[in-house]
């Protein structure tokens, strides 16, 4: 139970965070990608507080023997570039660029009333869909098909 509401805690202070900074609101992420446009530098300085804090709460939990609430540490691991990866990243880029939201940010805004989020959430989940059903059939032996 103190699992379920440290981390409802966390994702609250999260999505706070990024009513806050306005990364919930397309035409601010918009005018920060716009470099050779009418730029909005602002969301730089957010994201380089975060990757300050990231990085000392980081330093912080690998001093520590293990975690308050687990057995173990998480950590990412090391991953190579491979073509999924690469097209995962590029259509995401793509995503935030057109539209001016992802995942995160976009679950945040439907609870100030984004309904532009609505609908990325919608082409979202559907891309997703599209991406298992094809990849299954992808996978599967050509005597199957």
């Amino acid at each position: 139970m103190a699992k379920s509401i440290l981390a409802l805690i966390a994702g609250l202070v999260f999505g706070l965070g990024l009513v806050i900074s306005q990364m919930v609101n397309p035409s601010k992420v918009l005018a920060f990608l716009d470099i050779l446009g009418d730029w909005d530098p602002s969301l730089a300085f957010v994201m380089g507080a975060a990757l300050v804090i990231t990085s000392v709460g980081f330093a912080v939990l690998k001093s520590q023997p293990k975690p308050v609430l687990a057995e173990r540490f998480q950590f990412p691991g090391d991953r190579p570039i491979d073509a999924q990866l690469a097209t995962g990243a590029v259509l995401f880029g793509v995503g935030w660029g057109l539209v001016g939201l992802c995942p995160g940010p976009a679950i945040t805004a439907l609870s100030v009333g984004g309904v532009q989020a609505a609908g990325f959430l919608a082409a979202m989940a559907g891309g997703m869909i599209a991406y298992e059903l094809i990849s299954s059939r992808l996978a599967r032996p050509a005597a199957q098909s």
